[in-house]
């Protein structure tokens, strides 16, 4: 059964045009249990909103697992996963956190319970309340 994800990036360090123009990544470099433990849920098929974090705070795009959970390549010690997403498509209008916090649907998704989660499951109705509030 297809699940549903939000993973957030700074900008800065890779944006979603990033993501455009490589055609897909690697998503590594996450050094929390509980986000490593959901990069190891992904499955392949499953759609990913992206989120620019601190600089914007919106979600920009959807995205989309293409391979499931490895070894993560860039960590010196310990065990950490990574993931390869590839983009679906930029919403038409960015939709940011203040947005997603006036709508009653949403209070409970984890972007805004645990606001430093790196790698967040989403239920299917908030994935497609969000998108829809970008246009898509």
């Amino acid at each position: 059964m297809k699940q549903y994800w939000l993973v957030k990036s700074e900008p800065s360090a890779y944006s979603w045009d990033d993501l455009v123009r490589d055609g897909r990544t690697s998503w590594t470099g996450v050094r929390n249990f509980t986000a490593r433990n959901n990069l190891r849920a992904m499955q392949e098929g499953d759609e990913v909103l992206f989120y620019h974090s601190v600089v914007g705070k919106t979600v920009v795009g959807v995205a989309k697992v293409v391979r499931t959970a490895y070894r993560d390549a860039t960590a010196k010690e310990g065990d950490w996963s990574a993931v390869d997403i590839a983009p679906i498509k930029p919403l038409k209008q960015p939709v940011t956190l203040e947005q997603i916090k006036t709508v009653p649907q949403l209070t409970e998704i984890a972007l805004l319970r645990l606001s430093r989660l790196s790698v967040q499951p989403l239920g299917e109705p908030e994935f497609r309340q969000i998108v829809r509030l970008g246009g898509g």
